[in-house]
């Protein structure tokens, strides 16, 4: 690879196409076609990504792209046999390059990564996830934690399954299903509908069966900013909320670990009444490939307060589909 790198530098003149520099650059072992060439052509044994396998090749945005292409795989904890080729070409060659990979997947019914803008505490993504989501809340000595698997099926669909515990065991089972209605990588926007149903687990559950359908949009704004919104009814309980957050990434140096602020208003309408809540977090990446990461918040009830309590939530999210726990540190 290192051969490659050199050539690359002392060679006096590139194409002007992504379809050139990708020829020169990455074909010797990503291949003409981006299926990646058999390993006994390139002297190493680290799998090559199917850049033609749309559910790999549409779910990270350009910038871990660009990470990866212009400093290496280690810069997001890949392997090192990817080089870095930010002496051979300027930011404006390696975009070429990787707008000339996108269009390996062939179907545009796959949301794009950039659609995905962070998680919040409370308001559900309109983006389909492969994640593990560990989340706690603590209000007074009330402990609340559930246990949250998504899965990714087809381009436009993910399930979903949940157990939430309390201080007295399993309270309830939840289960849904996703699908997104609306994408649009030019307008920064993305709309999918998710539909649960929450079981109650022990016989002191005040509620029976609930459903659960709600409509899901995120918008991305100027200066890596976004907004996301949930709204939804509970049935039987006649109950309508509403979930909406704002949030701004920064990034700690040009491709380092991520810092997203965020306020979220919750409002809920039930038997007449209507509860309002704010909810201002941050969330972190842990790690180098940035497939773990945490968010903590602090609930503030805004009104009725002497019948609610704040409390301290948080979360642990693991994108599994991204490598396992121990990968990427």
């Amino acid at each position: 690879m290192s051969v490659v790198v050199l050539l690359l530098v002392v060679q006096p003149q590139f194409p002007a196409t992504g379809d050139g520099l990708y020829r020169v650059a990455c074909a010797s072992c990503h291949g003409e076609d981006g299926r990646g060439v058999d390993p006994s052509q390139v002297g190493f044994d680290v799998p090559l990504p199917d850049f033609t396998d749309c559910s790999f090749a549409t779910r990270e945005p350009d910038v871990d792209w660009m990470a990866v292409t212009h400093a290496g795989g280690p810069v997001r904890g890949f392997s090192s046999v990817m080089p870095a080729y930010q002496e051979a070409f300027n930011p404006e060659q390696i975009q070429l390059i990787l707008d000339h990979m996108r269009g390996f997947c062939p179907d545009d019914s796959w949301p794009r990564g950039e659609l995905n803008p962070p998680l919040a505490l409370e308001t559900e993504k309109a983006y389909l996830e492969d994640e593990v989501v560990l989340s706690t809340s603590v209000e007074s000595e009330l402990f609340v934690t559930q246990f949250l698997y998504e899965r990714r099926f087809g381009a436009r669909n993910q399930w979903e399954g949940g157990l939430t515990f309390d201080s007295d065991g399993l309270s309830e089972v939840s289960f849904g299903v996703k699908r997104a209605l609306h994408h649009s990588l030019e307008r920064g926007s993305i709309v999918s509908v998710l539909g649960e149903v929450v079981f109650p687990a022990r016989e002191d559950r005040t509620h029976d069966i609930l459903f659960e359908p709600s409509i899901l949009v995120a918008r991305l704004l100027p200066f890596d900013s976004f907004v996301q919104f949930q709204g939804g009814v509970e049935v039987p309980e006649d109950a309508v909320f509403w979930r909406a957050a704002l949030g701004k990434t920064f990034v700690s140096s040009e491709f380092g670990r991520t810092f997203t602020p965020m306020i979220e208003v919750v409002g809920t309408y039930e038997e007449e009444r209507t509860d309002w809540t704010l909810l201002p977090q941050m969330q972190v990446s842990l790690n180098t490939r940035q497939h773990i990461l945490a968010n903590v918040g602090y609930r503030v009830a805004v009104n009725d307060r002497e019948l609610r309590t704040d409390a301290v939530v948080f979360y642990v999210l693991w994108e599994w589909f991204d490598g396992g726990l121990l990968d990427g540190w």
